[in-house]
């Protein structure tokens, strides 16, 4: 039997985000090194004007992560948490070209929105 494996490479193509992996990486970069999931949650929340899971950020933020586009480091372990050390995170370059690009692409899109009244093409 054959088996044939294709390699697919990076070709340098911009990697999109989706709504809340934009929101997410935007409250990182606006909370500095000391972004960790409960703050996170807590910012996006004030941001969105409801509530956010802790759960779902950290979804979002494992996602990013294994995208290249944040990095995590463990802090210490505190007594307030059991012993267990926070997970803070930080954008790569790579994560903050990729906020620009989504920016690029949504800023092109919303200038061809007509306005309410208007009939869409």
């Amino acid at each position: 039997m054959l088996y044939f494996f294709t390699k697919v490479e990076d070709m340098g193509e911009p990697s999109y985000l989706g709504e809340f992996e934009l929101m997410v990486l935007l409250t990182i970069i606006q909370l500095g090194d000391d972004a960790y999931g409960v703050p996170l949650a807590r910012e996006l929340a004030i941001r969105r004007g409801r509530d956010v899971s802790v759960g779902s950020v950290y979804a979002a933020l494992d996602r990013l992560e294994t995208k290249g586009l944040v990095v995590s480091r463990l802090g210490e372990a505190t007594p307030e948490r059991g012993g267990r050390a926070k997970r803070y995170f930080r954008v790569t370059d790579e994560g903050l070209r990729s906020a620009h690009a989504t920016r690029n692409v949504l800023n092109k899109l919303w200038k061809s929105l007509p306005l309410p009244g208007k009939e869409l093409a």
